[in-house]
């Protein structure tokens, strides 16, 4: 008899220490979910919002053609003010030194550019990606572009930039969440893009913060880019408002430049 009452109170005993750890065990469990679900789900196929795109396309295959129209509502400010969106301007505020380097680069943009001759666009001015894919510790970042369909890997793990980095035409990136905004820092480019159309230049000190939250079922994305070597203050463009997309993603076909000798003018805006 006395056995099995020591035996029931050891039992007991057992019984009342595994509670709490179980109910810990559950409540990091349930916990887990909602860690990750305080921020917005940015997962999804995007809509194409490189600057400036031809509005029609046209497509001639066995001999029959046929027109498409192109969305360009990504690629265009917002046509009504978006809900969370930093003031922005509608252009950058160069150095007074350097706007005739600017004018000079835009007037002559036809054969400077040369995004326009199978060049990378670099970043922000190749928009917001066409596929977003969310993990716990990082994004990545998949793009179309006829220069080459290139990938960026955000890491949001509290990393610093890079020391030893190479510059690149699409930088280094980290991110982190400013309430339910991702911001994305990039820096340490290569000399060699330019941060928008008309003769927008840049340095190696650039740095570009990328904006992106929900609204509705959109996506907000929004630039600020800083040069203090060329820009008398920090330059915010206007959001842009990028839609749910249903087209997979393409591979691009190989770039071949075939403009230049098609000119008619040096701007290349004038021959789109």
């Amino acid at each position: 008899m006395r056995k099995q009452i020591l035996c029931a109170a050891a039992a007991m005993a057992l019984t009342a220490a595994a509670a709490p750890a179980q109910q810990n065990s559950t409540a990091a469990t349930s916990k887990a979910p909602n860690a990750v679900s305080v921020h917005p789900d940015f997962s999804g196929i995007w809509a194409f919002s490189i600057a400036l795109p031809a509005p029609v396309l046209k497509r001639v295959e066995n001999g029959s053609t046929s027109y498409a129209k192109v969305d360009l509502s990504g690629r265009m400010p917002a046509k009504s003010e978006v809900p969370g969106a930093l003031p922005f301007a509608a252009r950058p505020s160069f150095k007074a030194d350097l706007q005739s380097k600017v004018k000079y680069l835009n007037d002559h943009e036809a054969k400077l550019d040369k995004v326009f001759f199978c060049g990378k666009p670099g970043v922000p001015r190749i928009g917001s990606p066409r596929q977003i894919i969310q993990l716990p510790n990082e994004f990545v970042f998949l793009y179309e572009d006829i220069s080459g369909d290139p990938y960026r890997i955000v890491y949001m793990d509290g990393r610093g930039h890079d020391p030893n980095a190479e510059p690149t035409y699409y930088g280094d990136s980290i991110g982190h969440w400013e309430g339910n905004t991702l911001v994305v820092e990039a820096t340490n480019f290569v000399e060699d893009t330019w941060f928008g159309e008309d003769g927008y230049f840049h340095t190696p000190t650039m740095h570009v913060y990328e904006r992106f939250w929900k609204v509705g079922d959109d996506l907000a994305y929004q630039i600020t880019v800083d040069d203090p070597n060329v820009l008398t203050e920090p330059w915010t463009q206007a959001p842009r408002i990028i839609k749910p997309s249903t087209e997979p993603l393409l591979e691009s076909p190989v770039c071949v430049e075939d403009d230049a000798h098609r000119m008619d003018n040096l701007d290349h805006h004038l021959q789109r």
